[in-house]
């Protein structure tokens, strides 16, 4: 295949739908050949090791999983695999002549779209990034698993690409500080490894290995038709896409890091973990965004080889010592901590908590979530009681648990954490306590205040919104009023109130623990 069979292409009269022009976007493995309405795809006959398309039969066959797979994810984006008859200078389209190529057609959309592009305009917001949590969350929870008896996803298999990283990276290297910065980093990643084998090794028993989308980063998502999709899948190589759910989310997670966009990925990994639940993920957080950040500063070396001009190779390796900086950062030790909430419902804890996840880093983890996700929906017959269905004493007492047995594992991964839940009672308060104390972490309660007319007015608007979990009706949080357990002399010891209605109130809160935590 050549060049003439490209521009043999770029011929309107070939097409069964009006062409408003052509545009030729290529890349190291393709050629997309933009029409207006439709875009069509075709792999060049190349071969870099991690993918092999130099036959047909094998450009056939990845046209068709790239179709297949990004459907998965995709509402008529992806459309059909379309054989490419006649010869390169004399081409024909879906004639039933025999193939001497294939054509992936795809929906056209505007390439500033991408949310890559989004981003680079300023215009990436909280939306964007909370429709992508959901989106990936929801896929990750229905993807295939591997069959335990596959070989990806073990450990070892696992470490394997990790320390190739390390491998192939310290030829391209000269200088003495870089190599030690690598070699620290190499050290980091194997006593990880280490560490970490039980829990890679239960994570295959458990399922979270799974057909994954494998290339997550935000020029592979776009905003179309008023939503966000994701597209672009891995489809040339198994060892990528199959994989722990967790790699899948790091690499969106260190793609927005590295555009300096630290609120957002906080934000991602948060909405993400609420709609899963895997929260055991966040022990393998790190280690993945550290092999993602590699990867980035190993391919942006290879260019090295390739440029003789000094300005040039001086631009590669910054390039590289950002992604190795930023990998070095996932090796920091952690402060972590306990914060709790105390307030009723619609007094503005969830907005506080997420505050404290974009600025500080905490993980969020939230009563109204874990109750439904214990328990379900609150049937018909019981909405709006405080007491009754899945807001009885016994179910109560059992979120609580086991959102104190969450805190307690995010905790021991190294993250801080804060709980967003009313803590009426003063026992509950001190069960919490007791998992800062057996964790030897620092310990904070949040008193949340707003006044009644402020209350009353967020819970009108959420419920008109109908997005929060919460349940809770302006006759429940009247009776919250009334049975509330003041925090005791001992607990205002450590605690912080925050009028939640005072933007300036929240701002000294979050300067308050920096201050006592600098190593936030």
């Amino acid at each position: 295949m050549s060049q003439a069979l490209i521009a043999a292409l770029q011929n309107p009269a070939l097409y069964p739908h009006p062409v408003e022009g052509f545009q030729l976007i290529e890349t190291h493995i393709s050629w997309v050949l933009l029409t207006g309405p439709y875009a069509y795809k075709i792999k060049k006959p190349v071969n870099f090791g991690f993918l092999d398309f130099t036959t047909l039969d094998a450009r056939k066959h990845f046209c068709e999983e790239e179709l297949r797979l990004n459907q998965r994810l995709t509402q008529d984006l992806y459309l059909e695999v379309l054989p490419i008859g006649g010869s390169e200078t004399a081409p024909t389209l879906n004639d039933g002549a025999p193939a001497i190529e294939y054509a992936l057609k795809m929906r056209q959309f505007p390439q500033e779209n991408l949310l890559s592009e989004i981003q680079a305009r300023g215009e990436l917001n909280d939306a964007h990034i909370d429709a992508l949590a959901e989106q990936i969350a929801t896929f990750h929870l229905t993807a295939p698993q591997v069959p335990q008896e596959h070989p990806l996803g073990s450990a070892e298999a696992v470490m394997a690409p990790v320390q190739q990283n390390f491998d192939q990276i310290r030829p391209m290297l000269s200088e003495q500080a870089d190599l030690q910065q690598l070699e620290a980093l190499e050290a980091w990643a194997q006593s990880s490894y280490q560490r970490l084998q039980p829990l890679l090794a239960e994570r295959k028993a458990q399922g979270f290995i799974r057909e994954c989308h494998g290339d997550i980063h935000l020029g592979n998502a776009a905003q179309i038709d008023g939503r966000v999709v994701l597209f672009d899948c891995i489809e040339f190589n198994e060892p990528f896409r199959l994989t722990d759910v967790t790699a899948d989310i790091a690499f969106l997670a260190m793609d927005l890091e590295d555009r300096g966009l630290k609120c957002l990925s906080r934000r991602f990994v948060s909405g993400w973990l609420e709609h899963t639940g895997d929260y055991a993920a966040l022990h393998l957080l790190n280690f993945y965004k550290a092999y993602r950040a590699m990867v980035r500063g190993k391919v942006a070396l290879f260019r090295l080889g390739q440029e003789q001009d000094p300005v040039q190779r001086a631009v590669i390796l910054r390039q590289y010592r950002g992604y190795a900086a930023l990998a070095e950062s996932y090796s920091a030790i952690p402060s972590p901590f306990l914060v709790i909430t105390h307030g009723v419902s619609a007094v503005g804890k969830s907005h506080v908590a997420l505050r404290l996840v974009e600025a500080l880093g905490t993980i969020r983890l939230r009563s109204d979530v874990e109750r439904k996700r214990l328990f379900g929906e609150q049937s018909a017959d019981d909405k709006g009681q405080l007491a009754g269905g899945i807001y009885n004493a016994q179910a109560s007492q059992a979120t609580y648990e086991r959102l104190h047995q969450l805190a307690r594992q995010t905790l021991q991964a190294g993250f801080p954490v804060i709980i967003d839940a009313t803590y009426l009672k003063l026992e509950q308060r001190q069960a919490a306590s007791e998992i800062a104390e057996q964790t030897g972490v620092p310990f904070l309660i949040l008193d949340c205040q707003a006044p009644d007319a402020v209350i009353a007015s967020w819970l009108e608007q959420r419920q008109s919104e109908g997005r929060d979990p919460s349940d809770a009706t302006l006759e429940v949080i009247q009776v919250q009023q009334a049975a509330r357990e003041p925090l005791d002399e001992a607990e205002l010891s450590h605690s912080k109130r925050v009028d939640t209605h005072d933007a300036a109130s929240l701002d000294s809160l979050v300067e308050r623990i920096r201050q006592r935590l600098p190593g936030i």
